[in-house]
């Protein structure tokens, strides 16, 4: 089942007419799709919106069309998000926003990361022992909870660019949430996969009638989210860090084991910041910087494989995935020792993107063999000062969050690639009680065991993996990128661009490429259409890739024709997302 619309009926429509009556803005008139397998992907010659829901991706478009501009189209798209993906993303989340300003030429961050309460501390994660907890101990422990920036990220960015009341672009989600929407088929497995987990919190009054997970094709209505973004819409943004939300959230957060207080929620900011550059052919690429790993690590993925002619083989050949593979490893060496969040350590991404040691790592890629010991470099050799933190082993028991990824182009010029999350699939799975959003838990994204660059400590933010990146060709943006995924969200991207500006694929064909994923020599992924002979092949020459294909990460982009202006966009199957494209005189 592609999507839902159609089973749907009266209850969807009653949102569209809450829509049309009292928000004109985003009249259901404006734009009513069929949720078909065709909206993976889209053109348009006047803007483009990209998401994993429906929902999200059509109110993005009337927001377009009704003249809003791309800025006021991903806060409304959030805010749906927020409702529709209620395990991915939302109010107790947090994100990296990327925008180019056509007008001006800029492109800047903002960067809502979640911090550590000032209460956290670097053995927080440890037993009476001494010894790591098991992860999923850490992830459903209120010390997971990382202070939330979602909402402060919306509002820094919506005072420079948005030109559409915030009321207006709130509006769409507190209908949805207020009338229900049918759940879909991913969601519905997601709850049930998560029952245990939501069960145990004011979750269970959510996602579940008579103790029975909602199925696809059941309404989900979120009455206490409706009230709590209500809420918001009539006081403002800082009521959500300073109110009755802001003391129920710290005390859901102690009532789970954290620390958080009501002055953590208020004390909260978000940075602006610069992104870091790179290039692979030809292409200037502007990306992450830390705390997220995402944008240095792939931007010295990219230079490493940039020489290597990759088109000479085939999509599907084992040499390609061989010399990706062999990338990944030596990136995420490098990764896991001086990876953190700049306000507190030492990171050298100049050192790591010095052309020089991109070019001494790429010499430690063969074509013919595996590297059986990839170890992390010394970037500190091509920069000025010293690396003083020492990398600490961490428990191999981490598994990759979710998260979700969306983009938009505007008519002027403006351009937004945004990821947004709540780290694990729900979060920690706790729900603040009569408010109804899900709290993260990414607090489980520092280093378990103290030490590293990574290690916890209060008000810092966890490393992220998250790597929302626009491509630019003189100075032009044409293409976004971005991925859920946890560490495989780097990779998704980078084979993303791979596909697009080594194989020249179309956007569709760049997204849907199976991928793979290998962070070291004991951990290999790999997605349905790799040929059974090509992985064959690939573990005789000493890969350890497993049995099972899978899927990794759920792509979204778009692609902007510098020539023409024509816009293309498209979204992978790993999901149920949809691709809308404005046109002129629609």
């Amino acid at each position: 089942m592609k999507y839902y619309l159609r089973r749907l009926g009266l209850a969807f429509s009653l949102v569209l007419l809450v829509f049309t009556a009292a928000h004109p803005v985003v009249s259901a008139e404006a734009y009513q799709p069929d949720y078909t397998e065709e909206n993976d992907v889209a053109t348009g010659n006047e803007g483009m919106v990209v998401s994993a829901h429906p929902l999200a991706s059509e109110t993005g478009y009337n927001i377009l069309n009704n003249g809003g501009n791309a800025m006021d189209a991903a806060i409304a798209m959030q805010y749906v998000l927020t409702v529709a993906e209620p395990m991915m993303s939302g109010l107790g989340g947090g994100g990296f926003m990327m925008v180019h300003e056509g007008e001006t030429g800029k492109t800047s961050i903002i960067n809502s990361r979640e911090r550590a309460p000032g209460g956290a501390d670097s053995e927080m994660f440890l037993d009476d022992e001494g010894e790591a907890l098991p992860f999923e101990e850490r992830v459903r422990s209120g010390k997971s909870v990382g202070v939330p920036g979602t909402l402060r990220g919306l509002e820094h960015a919506h005072a420079q660019w948005g030109t559409i009341d915030m009321n207006e672009l709130i509006a769409p989600a507190i209908s949805i949430a207020e009338e229900g929407f049918a759940i879909d088929d991913f969601l519905a497995n997601q709850i049930s996969d998560n029952a245990e987990k939501l069960q145990a919190t004011a979750a269970k009054d959510v996602f579940f009638e008579d103790e029975e997970a909602l199925k696809e094709g059941d309404v989900l209505v979120q009455k206490d989210l409706a009230k709590t973004l209500g809420l918001i819409r009539d006081n403002g943004i800082d009521y959500f860090y300073n109110s009755e939300i802001s003391e129920a959230t710290a005390n859901a957060v102690q009532e789970f084991g954290g620390s958080m207080t009501k002055e953590d929620l208020s004390n909260y900011q978000v940075t602006q910041d610069e992104p870091i550059w790179g290039e692979f052919n030809g292409y200037d690429i502007a990306t992450m910087p830390p705390p997220s790993s995402g944008g240095v690590f792939m931007l010295q993925m990219l230079g490493m494989l940039d020489d290597f002619g990759l088109s000479q083989y085939d999509s599907k050949s084992a040499e390609k995935y061989h010399l990706l593979a062999e990338a990944m490893h030596l990136a995420y060496a490098d990764r896991a020792e001086y990876a953190g969040d700049p306000e507190f350590v030492d990171v050298p991404v100049e050192g790591l993107l010095n052309p020089d040691y991109i070019d001494e790592r790429k010499n430690l890629i063969s074509l013919d063999e595996v590297n059986e010991n990839p170890e992390a470099g010394n970037p500190w050799d091509y920069q000025e000062g010293k690396d003083e933190v020492e990398n600490v082993e961490q428990p191999n028991d981490k598994v990759d969050g979710q998260t979700t990824h969306f983009s938009v182009a505007d008519k002027f010029g403006n351009v937004v690639s945004y990821t947004t999350t709540i780290e694990q699939v729900f979060g920690s799975g706790i729900m603040v009680p009569g408010y109804g959003f899900m709290l993260n838990n990414e607090l489980t994204d520092f280093d378990a065991e103290p030490g590293g660059a990574n290690e916890v400590q209060p008000n810092k933010r966890p490393l992220s993996s998250m790597t929302p990146t626009i491509v630019f060709d003189n100075g032009t943006p044409v293409m976004t990128a971005g991925s859920p995924g946890g560490q495989t969200i780097i990779t998704s991207v980078l084979q993303t661009i791979i596909n697009t500006y080594e194989y020249n694929m179309d956007i569709h064909s760049a997204v849907t490429e199976p991928r793979i994923f290998s962070s070291d020599i004991e951990s290999y992924r790999f997605e349905e259409g790799v040929p059974e002979e090509v992985i064959q092949s690939l573990n005789e020459m000493g890969h350890n890739f497993e049995d099972e294909s899978e899927a990794i990460g759920n792509v979204s982009s778009i692609k902007i024709d510098p020539d023409t202006g024509e816009y293309s966009g498209a979204t992978d199957r790993n999901r149920n997302g949809a691709a809308f494209g404005l046109q002129s005189g629609e």
